[in-house]
């Protein structure tokens, strides 16, 4: 039956036949019973019901081996109904003469925990006792059920720390049987579990983590050892350093011990380093700095899942100090790699961290010139907004200082247009700055600009939109010249037919503009992007036309209210009215129903005519032609 189960069949006709296996006297049938129950049901099973009674019973048997084959059975099968019937049995145990009977009980009780933690909650004093047992499996047991009590209620369990400290510092002095040792490591689990318990114990305590700063760091030196679990104990030491209040000392030699591992030529020990240092680093960045190289070494690693780990390790490390070496790293691999994965991670990695560390403004410009032209679509619209804004708006500080930064913006962009392939993102800011700053770029006159984006309009964009842009570019520079060049000219009138009613709209726009050059240059006025706009609400600028308007006859306006009822449509004249003239804004009659009709009175009603035959019968022959 479990072999069938295994293979994906079902196999419910054998789920009863396992039931009554654990009601068997003989003690291989009754562990085999419960060993297909555990395995083929479910909590929420109707057989479980039936298996109750049966664990009652041979919970309080004399045999332990009995009571271990139910206390396994127990975890698989216990749900919220049946938890009750069970408790008190199982509590029992934990006064049992063999110690694996205990640890059993004990591993029961953390699944009842995590069922319902009142229960458990209640017995508090007795799980504290089997914390001192003097087996040390059911001392290990109990870590887990107070583990989870303690991140429930870390203030609860904070008298037990010296508990802890003291077994955990047993442990790594061999005080434990050599069973309990691993590859000569004394009890790895439950030093790892040990410490996760004072991780969620030491967090924000001073007071406590004092107590805990010895042993760890003797933990730390005795778990280097050079194989596989002294490193997993010297990760989880770590982590448990990097939770509860620091402590310089141990930082320092925390980060000593991670950096081996990242310098390691195992994979694994490298992934491990990272996320140790990655904890260490949000403590304070400086214990990490020491190994930067290191970890920047770890971006050529062909292991993709690494460098997306490294990645992450190295924005979180980097500062004003070294953003630019770190920046310039990241722009490299940006450069080299062609995942879409990382690459939009790289794309936004280096845009944060050029807005929130770039030493000047004009770093910055080239920092993110280079991230849209590797980027591209992976840069997020609101990156090219800030940009052009921080062009427009400058430091605000250094009116100088401001101006260098449009003509190098400029003078950037107008080398940029002479590129054949330029990402859409980045030739929107290109031709917004040179739209607006374009009379900045030293040595390089309005028409020949105007030409460069007049070539530039006839290129393929990955958006449509992209040319509306270059558009507009070309309406600001025509207001700056003064006058409308004959090839500009040539772009407007092409592109009014366009499909793409914006970039059309913009066109009859520059055309209509050019022709008026005085109304052109005051719409566009040089280097106005800051400026307020100031709304007349009123609309006064109307007013001559109005005058004039009124005095060739035309009607002053009148609001909704000041409209007499001939003006109204929703309010009908009653001439209109009377003449059944006036719109209809109620629902008109329904049609009568003819369906609950007899058929012949029906069909005298669909013809028009009275029934009766005569001057009402129309000529469609559904009365036979004879008018009945």
């Amino acid at each position: 039956m479990m072999y069938a189960e295994m293979l994906g069949h079902d196999a419910a006709f054998g789920h009863i036949h396992a039931v009554n296996m654990t009601q068997q006297v003989n003690m291989l049938s009754k562990r085999v019973g419960y060993l297909a129950s555990a395995v083929c049901l479910h909590p929420a099973h109707e057989l479980t019901t039936l298996l109750v009674n049966t664990m009652r019973r041979d919970l309080k048997s004399s045999n332990h081996v009995e009571v271990c084959a139910t206390l396994i059975a127990i975890p698989k099968l216990i749900n919220i109904e049946t938890l009750p019937a069970l408790l008190p049995p199982v509590v029992a145990l934990l006064e049992h003469s063999h110690e694996v009977v205990r640890k059993k009980a004990v591993m029961a009780l953390h699944r009842f925990y995590q069922l319902q933690p009142a229960c458990v909650l209640e017995l508090t004093e007795k799980l504290r006792r089997v914390l001192c047992d003097k087996d040390p499996a059911v001392m290990g047991a109990s870590l887990h059920i107070l583990h989870d009590a303690a991140e429930a209620d870390a203030a609860s369990q904070k008298d037990l720390v010296p508990s802890f400290v003291s077994i955990l510092k047993q442990i790594t002095e061999h005080r434990l049987p050599s069973s309990f040792d691993y590859h000569r490591m004394p009890a790895p689990w439950i030093q790892i579990k040990l410490l996760k318990v004072l991780s969620t114990l030491g967090a924000a305590d001073q007071q406590a983590a004092e107590g805990m700063y010895e042993v760890l760091y003797d933990v730390l030196r005795r778990a280097d050892t050079g194989i596989n679990i002294g490193y997993a104990i010297i990760y989880e030491c770590v982590r448990c350093i990097t939770s509860i209040y620091p402590n310089i000392q141990l930082l320092e030699t925390a980060a000593n011990h991670i950096s081996r591992f990242v310098s390691s030529e195992n994979h694994n020990l490298k992934y491990l380093g990272i996320k140790a240092l990655a904890s260490i680093v949000q403590v304070n960045q400086k214990y990490a700095l020491d190994h930067q190289m290191l970890v920047v070494e770890c971006m050529d690693d062909p292991d993709e899942t690494l460098k997306r780990k490294t990645l992450d390790l190295l924005f979180r490390m980097t500062n004003a100090s070294n953003v630019i070496f770190v920046v310039d790293k990241l722009l490299s691999h940006l450069r080299g790699t062609t995942d879409v994965q990382f690459r939009a991670g790289l794309t936004e990695r280096i845009t944060q961290l050029a807005e929130r560390y770039a030493p000047d403004n004009m770093w910055f410009i080239a920092t993110m010139n280079d991230v849209f032209e590797l980027g591209g679509d992976l840069v997020r619209p609101d990156v090219a907004h800030n940009l052009m804004r921080l062009i427009a708006e400058g430091s605000g500080e250094d009116e100088e200082a401001d101006l260098a930064l449009r003509k190098f913006a400029a003078r950037t962009y107008f080398e940029k247009l002479s590129k054949p392939k330029i990402p859409d993102i980045l030739l929107q800011v290109m031709c917004w700055v040179l739209g607006e700053y374009g009379y900045l770029c030293e040595g390089v006159p309005l028409m020949r600009l105007l030409e460069r984006l007049c070539d530039t309009v006839e290129q393929q964009f990955s958006l449509p939109r992209t040319r509306c842009w270059v558009v507009c570019a070309l309406t600001k520079l025509v207001a700056q010249l003064g006058e409308m060049p004959e090839q500009v000219l040539e772009v407007a009138t092409k592109y009014q037919t366009s499909s793409d009613v914006l970039m059309a709209k913009y066109c009859f726009e520059l055309e209509a503009l050019g022709e008026n050059m005085v109304a052109m240059k005051a719409a566009l006025p040089v280097d106005a992007s800051c400026e307020d706009l100031e709304v007349d609400a009123s609309l006064s600028f109307l007013n001559g036309y109005v005058a004039q308007a009124v005095a060739r006859g035309a009607q002053h306006y009148l609001r909704p209210d000041e409209r007499p009822d001939e003006l109204d449509v929703g309010a009908p004249s009653a001439r209109g009215a009377a003449a059944g003239q006036a719109l209809r804004f109620d629902e008109y009659q329904r049609p009568p129903d003819t369906s609950a009709l007899p058929p012949a009175v029906g069909a005298a009603v669909a013809c028009g005519g009275s029934g009766g035959g005569g001057d009402g019968c129309c000529c469609c022959g559904c009365c036979g032609g004879s008018g009945f």
